[in-house]
């Protein structure tokens, strides 16, 4: 009888020491899942903010006074256009005559 009840004894003590094992656990893991969450809504807002201002800055009026002012960049018109017209040869003749051309061209 005696050894039954330190057998008991002993398995009550392990369950007890397993319980608050499990408690200090789950009070761990339920910290960590507030603490996530909190980082996820802050993460969420964040990008809603970056979004608003992604396209604060992509509006066509502000591109342009930027291609304007910084990067002196100008309206493209016919005065300033200069169009380049392309023929492709017919065949290997017509290839090699070009580079010989290109040659005299560069040369000069």
């Amino acid at each position: 009888m005696m050894r039954l009840n330190l057998v008991l004894m002993s398995a009550v003590l392990t369950s007890a020491l397993h319980l608050v094992g499990v408690q200090y656990d789950s009070r761990r893991l339920t910290t960590e899942l507030d603490r996530a969450r909190t980082d996820a809504h802050r993460i969420a807002t964040e990008y809603g903010r970056l979004q608003v201002e992604k396209r604060a800055q992509a509006t066509p009026a502000r591109v342009e006074r930027l291609a304007r002012d910084k990067l002196q960049m100008r309206q493209a018109s016919p005065a300033i256009t200069t169009y380049v017209s392309y023929s492709a040869p017919m065949d290997g003749a017509a290839v090699a005559t070009g580079r010989a051309d290109a040659q005299r061209a560069g040369t000069q």
